[in-house]
């Protein structure tokens, strides 16, 4: 599918706005920022997206289908269960260390819950659905060991890790429990 220029326009303000927020804040951040980033005029921006908040949601949007399609995609590939396991939750945890290192990291986090709320819980739910069924298939084939439903472990997957990234002090440490997650629960699940 060809890319038009409004897609040019709206990824230009999309990627401006993310920079702008990581650097300044999200309530520091104007909409001639924005504007400034993305190398058009404030008017221009607004053609496209009538607040800081809708850009927000969009952010929120694009990072959920991006993490589906990721999560998705790892889920599906071939290995053990341990190794399934790891790279859907290292690809459902990519990026969210660069978010945690910058200098409003938290402020992003923060307001992205509070004005995109049901666009968080509707990903985080699709997240779940997809290990549930991943979950669901492994236990058909005999190759995990499951302690609760599919349902409920996955839940345990999406909730654990968003318990790393609102815990952790700072990216490093994001990624060094990431990693330590995505083994835990890989060798938990692996069929011994």
């Amino acid at each position: 599918m060809k890319e038009t220029g409004d897609d040019t326009r709206q990824k230009a303000i999309l990627a401006s706005a993310f920079q702008a927020f990581s650097t300044y804040g999200f309530r520091k951040t104007s909409m001639d920022d924005i504007a400034r980033g993305a190398g058009m005029s404030r008017p221009a921006v607004y053609l496209h997206y009538k607040n800081k908040e809708a850009i927000v949601r969009k952010l929120t949007q694009l990072h959920y289908a991006e993490k589906i399609a990721a999560v998705t995609e790892a889920l599906s590939g071939s290995g053990t269960v341990s190794d399934l396991a790891t790279r859907a939750i290292l690809a459902q945890a990519d990026g969210m260390a660069a978010i945690l290192a910058s200098p409003h990291g938290i402020e992003m986090l923060d307001t992205t819950k509070s004005m995109s709320i049901d666009i968080v819980e509707e990903g985080e739910a699709e997240l779940t659905d997809l290990y549930a069924a991943w979950l669901t298939r492994e236990d058909v084939a005999g190759r995990v060991r499951l302690f609760e439903t599919p349902d409920e472990t996955a839940k345990t997957i999406t909730v654990a890790l968003k318990g790393v990234k609102m815990t952790a002090s700072g990216a490093e440490e994001f990624e060094r429990r990431t990693v330590q997650l995505a083994a835990l629960i890989g060798a938990g699940l692996e069929v011994r």
